[in-house]
C-alpha cells in the first residue's frame, strides 16, 4: 500500500481574510462558498484559523455584533500545521494529539499551501466509513 501525503489529500484552495474582517463578511463568504474555516492574515503572515464555530461561540453567544467585531478578536492563534510531504497518518496522529480538527499545510518558506481537515482524511483513509461519506456530501447550505 502506497503512503499517502499531505499534498495528495489537502485542500488546496484557502480562503484568506484580514484580521480586520468583521465576522459577518467572513460568514457570508464561509455560507457563499460551502465552507466552516478562513484562514486570518494579517498582511502576508499568517495568524490563525477562524471557524463558524468560532464565530458562533466567541461571538454570537457573548452577545458581540458581528458587524463591529473582528477575526483577529475570536481567532484561534494556536496554529498546528504540517508541510506538505508529511504522511496522512502523521497529519491525522498530530490532529489527534492535539485534538483539532483542521491543520494548517504550510511549506519551508512557512507560507500556506492547503489546509487539511479530519473529513479529508476521512475521504482519503475510510472512504466508506459514515464519516468518509459525509465528508464527501454536497454542503447543506
Amino acid at each position: 500500500m502506497a503512503i499517502t501525503t499531505v499534498q495528495e489529500v489537502m485542500t488546496k484552495h484557502v480562503v484568506c481574510m484580514q484580521v480586520e474582517t468583521a465576522l459577518d463578511k467572513a460568514a457570508a463568504t464561509m455560507r457563499d462558498q460551502g465552507i466552516g474555516d478562513v484562514v486570518v492574515v494579517d498582511g502576508d503572515r499568517v495568524v490563525g484559523l477562524v471557524t463558524d464555530r468560532d464565530i458562533v461561540v466567541r461571538a454570537v453567544a457573548d452577545g458581540r455584533e458581528p458587524t463591529n467585531t473582528t477575526l483577529g478578536s475570536v481567532v484561534s492563534r494556536d496554529l498546528v500545521a504540517v508541510r506538505p510531504d508529511d504522511t496522512a497518518q502523521e497529519a491525522a496522529l498530530l490532529m489527534r494529539d492535539r485534538a483539532v480538527r483542521r491543520v494548517l499545510v504550510l511549506d519551508e518558506e512557512d507560507g500556506l499551501v492547503g489546509i487539511l481537515s479530519i473529513g479529508d482524511l476521512a475521504v482519503e483513509i475510510d472512504p466508506e466509513s459514515v464519516l468518509g461519506g459525509i465528508s464527501e456530501a454536497a454542503p447543506n447550505t
